[in-house]
Formats: structure tokens, C-alpha cells, sequence
């Protein structure tokens, strides 16, 4: 694989960001871009937001005038993307976390902070490189099985199942 760089910032004072974090983002941009067979050099940018900035993001560019957990923005379309002049890695693009949400969430899943954003970093990667869940059927399938393909190889195995047994 070639070189992937991963420049995260951090726009928020709400929530200190625990040690490793920006490590495991790291790692789950590189497996994510290794299980897409992605062998180009390419450039994520990572944001951190608290809620109100992730609220006023997804008002700006989705019309939803509420908070959300992540944002993707895409720079690429069909695979193309545009390219780095100065290395040549193509600009997957940015991917914008709510740190008080994703803590929000893991307290309600019942999971750690880090699975929470290995997750959110892996859906984010995902719709970097072209996937949709929001069309429903099979496409949101198989980016929900690649997403915990990705976290069970970071040793974040879901605690749970999100299929539904007989009895429920």
C-alpha cells in the first residue's frame, strides 16, 4: 500500500480527546483503504466538532437543522479524485466527528469511546470511497458488514449482533 496520510484537527474544547485516539483513526483509515484494495497514496483530513458545530455543518450543507455523530464530504466521484500536486495522493476528502456525540453513543451502545469512533471513522471512510447506506437493501448491508470486517481487525469486535434473532 502506498503512503496514507491522515491530518486530524481538533475544533473543539468540550471533551478531551483520550490518548491513542488519533492513532486508531489512523489505523482504521489504513485498513479500511487495505480491504477496498485502495493503492494509491491518498490524504483524510479528520475533524473533531462538539455538537453545536457538527449541528451547524449539517444544517449548512444537508438542510438538517439537527446534530449528527459524523459528516463525510467526498472529494472524488466514480473513483476519480483529485490529486495532491505536491505528492501526488489523491484527496479522499474530510470526515467530521462529533466527539460529544460519539460519547453519547458508545454510553448508549454500551461500548467504548474508541469502538464508537474505529466505527464512525470506518462509515465515514466508507462513503469516502463512494458507498451508500442511505439507499437501503443490500447496499446498507454490505457497508455495515465491511464496517465491522474493519473493527473486529482492529480488535473492536461488536459486542453484540445488529441482526435480529427469531425471538425478537
Amino acid at each position: 500500500m502506498e503512503k496514507i496520510r491522515v491530518i486530524i484537527s481538533n475544533k473543539q474544547k468540550d471533551v478531551k480527546i483520550p490518548t491513542g485516539l488519533r492513532m486508531l483513526i489512523r489505523r482504521c483509515c489504513n485498513a479500511v483503504l487495505k480491504m477496498e484494495n485502495f493503492n494509491s497514496s491518498a490524504e483524510i483530513s479528520v475533524t473533531f466538532v462538539n455538537n453545536n458545530q457538527i449541528r451547524e455543518l449539517n444544517r449548512q450543507y444537508r438542510d438538517k437543522d439537527t446534530e449528527t455523530d459524523v459528516l463525510s464530504f467526498p472529494m472524488g466521484e466514480n473513483g476519480v479524485y483529485d490529486e495532491n500536486p505536491e505528492t501526488g495522493a489523491k484527496i479522499l476528502g474530510d470526515i467530521v466527528i462529533s466527539v460529544q456525540k460519539a460519547m453519547e453513543q458508545a454510553k448508549c451502545y454500551d461500548h467504548s469511546l474508541e469502538r464508537e469512533v474505529g466505527y464512525l471513522t470506518a462509515h465515514s471512510m466508507l462513503h469516502l470511497l463512494g458507498y451508500d447506506h442511505e439507499t437501503g437493501g443490500l447496499d446498507r448491508v454490505r457497508m455495515r458488514e465491511k464496517e465491522e470486517l474493519v473493527l473486529s481487525q482492529l480488535g473492536l469486535p461488536s459486542t453484540g449482533s445488529y441482526v435480529l434473532g427469531q425471538d425478537e
